[in-house]
């Protein structure tokens, strides 16, 4: 019996592995969303995007008057395999993509959007983003 509880949470701890952190796996051309923290595999060819947090948030929030909209700042990393680790900053002022080894890396949306009455605490952020050639 302690032979087989001991098998059992070995096999439970072995799915505990950290670099068990990964998020979606999506082809070129489509769009996907990645909290702070996680990684997307993006195919064809295999790159890996972290979603690094956003350490700039002055958009204009939702319950609030502003005179300009403001502007948020994803920071990514990207991944080998073939043009090394870079860092990379996405503006929801501009929306502008970054290139990276021939691919666009576009941001599409950032969420939560803020409200002066609900503040957004760093790990809730998710960006909505896609990979072109």
């Amino acid at each position: 019996m302690r032979t087989l509880a001991f098998v059992f949470c070995a096999m439970a701890l072995s799915g505990c592995d950290e670099s068990n952190v990964a998020g979606p796996s999506v082809p070129l051309n489509q769009q996907f969303t990645v909290a702070v923290g996680q990684t997307a595999t993006v195919a064809d060819p295999a790159i890996t995007i972290r979603c690094l947090g956003v350490p700039n948030d002055s958009r204009c929030p939702g319950d609030a008057t502003c005179i300009t909209a403001g502007d948020a700042t994803v920071s990514i990393e990207v991944l080998p395999p073939d043009a090394g680790r870079s860092q990379y900053a996405l503006h929801t002022a501009d929306m502008k993509p970054v290139t990276h080894s021939g691919l666009t890396i576009a941001l599409l949306q950032l969420d939560p959007y803020p409200f002066v009455s609900r503040p957004i605490q760093p790990g809730d952020y998710r960006a909505t983003l896609r990979v072109t050639r």
